[in-house]
């Protein structure tokens, strides 16, 4: 495994947002008076703002008031995120100090917008750790399309087949590893199925066992 930089996803990799966010999402369904459907929801983790209206004007049908919906969704998600710190997941701070030693580049690539990404990043303690951020709003096409991790790649300034990508989504993993990026996925909310078992990815349980891999293959050099 020869890679030179790494670069992370996220909400639902670096930090336990997507509960938090799913939580908020059922709340403004029933604020503007739809139904939480959950699985219309899961198929948006990953995307970015044009995706996830997108998907959810298709899962819900035409009739979908989306402006009202978002606003609801924004105001409550927004309250909790822009003022409280996410806590990051299991192996998160091992895996980057890890990384940090090693003067391997680091970046994050998320969907979210870059004010917000920057104010959960701050909150958490992590921002630190990173040389770059890209954001949702800084590409043209979101997850599952590449786009995004070749801009974060070229910010680092290595070729995107030397870069590991971390993912926890199935839209994540498909935008990874159209990159041509070594990729790891560590399933938060949604369970890969066999169609994106099939890309032939790595898929572990946590960051720490991620960690395990990477120190092994840097032994084994």
């Amino acid at each position: 495994m020869n890679f030179q930089a790494a670069i992370f996803d996220m909400d639902g990799l670096l930090l336990d947002t997507e509960r938090v966010c799913l939580t908020v999402f059922e709340q403004a369904c029933h604020a503007v008076g739809i139904p939480f459907l959950r699985d219309v929801y899961l198929s948006v983790i990953g995307r970015n703002a044009a995706g996830i209206e997108q998907a959810l004007t298709a899962g819900y049908g035409p009739q979908l008031d989306y402006p009202a919906l978002h606003k609801e969704w924004r105001q409550r998600y927004d309250a909790v995120v822009k003022h409280q710190a996410i806590p990051v997941k299991q192996g998160v701070i091992e895996l980057l100090q890890w990384l940090k030693a090693n003067r391997i580049p680091t970046a994050v690539a998320t969907s979210t917008q870059k004010e917000i990404a920057t104010i959960k990043l701050r909150l958490a303690q992590i921002d630190h750790y990173f040389d770059s951020l890209t954001t949702g709003c800084e590409v043209t096409h979101g997850k599952p399309d590449p786009e995004i991790y070749l801009l974060a790649a070229k910010r680092l300034g290595v070729t995107p087949t030397q870069c590991v990508a971390f993912e926890d989504s199935n839209n994540g993993v498909r935008s990874a590893m159209g990159a041509q990026m070594i990729t790891f996925q560590i399933p938060d909310l949604v369970q890969p199925d066999e169609e994106i078992r099939a890309l032939g990815h790595h898929i572990r349980p946590s960051l720490t066992q991620v960690l395990c891999d990477l120190q092994h293959s840097l032994v084994s050099k």
